[in-house]
């Protein structure tokens, strides 16, 4: 007698992968054309400023944001200590991610999970790996975060009040309550958090309560080692805030090759506010979120509008556009590696 066939599972709604793409590509057509493009066309008569451009401020301006990542070189091997690859290995992966996310909408969920792929290959442990990188990605956010209040403050009686800081500085808010407010549940009340998890771990069949509650374990731990260690906490705090501020100072050298200067504080108001705001997964990378809501901030701070888009394409030739190939042969450079991947047992301070 033959079994009857069991059940078919019930599978969660999947949006299908057309209708994603097509959604992504309309999006960008959207915010391009009615963002973007009005702003571009009304700055064709300046281009001649471009050849007036001084190669040594591009130059300084290429270097700021070479430092930027390689600032955020260092914040990877500093969560990851003490197993964190050498600095060329994590160098590749950081750029292989960065043009990931700047070609896939919403790509900082792939770009992690290539890292953490990588990253398990160069030997970095599991729970390291998936807590490093998490605290990567969200300790840089909350760094952006105060940056952008700090500035906001100093700001806002100078320049007055904009409706579009409010928007800023509310998703700051939510983000900073979650992170902290994360930290302690799993620091602090870490039995709480665990009886919640192991209960919803029970009633999702593809995970195990007691791995649930090994990995939070882990977790908890690390955190615990990263708070305790001050010494570890402001070198990834400074490592963060170097990455925001260097790439920011791109922005600003270019600013001042088209022959204009701006305020260090109201371009980072401009900056952290296009930058908090293109976290919404609608286009890769923040890709014209970013250009049209830094144009007009910039322009409301008293920067030319005709020289405001050209130093924001410029900027974002640099930020952007440059890093998608040098990320596609760091990429290719791990993926077709010959030699075998070095296992990572050293401290994040040596090579």
């Amino acid at each position: 007698m033959t079994e009857p066939e069991p059940a078919p599972k019930k599978n969660r709604f999947a949006m299908p992968r057309e209708i994603r793409i097509i959604l992504s590509v309309g999006s960008l057509i959207f915010v391009f054309e009615y963002l973007v493009l009005p702003q571009f066309l009304s700055a064709h008569k300046s281009l001649h400023l471009l050849a007036a451009l001084n190669p040594l401020i591009v130059m300084a301006a290429i270097i700021c944001e070479v430092a930027a990542i390689y600032a955020y070189v260092e914040l990877s091997r500093t969560v990851l200590y003490p197993y964190a690859p050498s600095r060329y290995n994590t160098m590749r992966v950081n750029l292989a991610g960065l043009a990931i996310s700047h070609v896939v909408p919403g790509g900082t969920a792939p770009a992690g999970a290539l890292a953490y792929r990588f990253y398990n290959k160069f030997g970095v442990p599991k729970e390291t790996n998936a807590f490093g990188l998490a605290a990567q990605g969200a300790g840089s956010a909350v760094v952006l975060n105060i940056i952008f209040w700090m500035a906001l403050v100093i700001s806002i009686p100078l320049q007055g009040f904009n409706p579009a800081y409010g928007f800023a500085a509310l998703a700051g808010v939510f983000l900073l309550t979650a992170f902290f407010g994360t930290v302690l549940l799993i620091t602090r009340g870490q039995r709480h958090a665990d009886t919640w998890l192991r209960a919803v771990a029970r009633h999702i069949p593809a995970l195990n309560p007691d791995t649930v509650s090994s990995l939070l374990s882990k977790v908890a731990a690390r955190i615990m080692l990263l708070v305790a260690n001050r010494r570890t906490l402001w070198s990834a705090f400074t490592w963060a805030a170097l990455n925001w501020i260097l790439d920011a100072a791109c922005l600003w050298v270019f600013i001042l090759a088209f022959g204009h200067t701006i305020s260090p504080i109201d371009l980072l108001v401009a900056y952290g506010l296009a930058n908090i705001l293109a976290v919404i997964p609608i286009t890769p990378g923040g890709l014209g979120i970013i250009e049209g809501l830094l144009i007009p901030t910039l322009v409301g701070f008293g920067v030319p509008h005709a020289q405001a888009i050209l130093a924001v394409l410029s900027y974002r030739l640099v930020n952007f556009w440059i890093p998608i190939p040098v990320g596609g042969a760091a990429y290719a450079s791990l993926r077709w590696q010959r030699r075998p991947f070095a296992t990572a047992e050293t401290p994040a301070g040596s090579d």
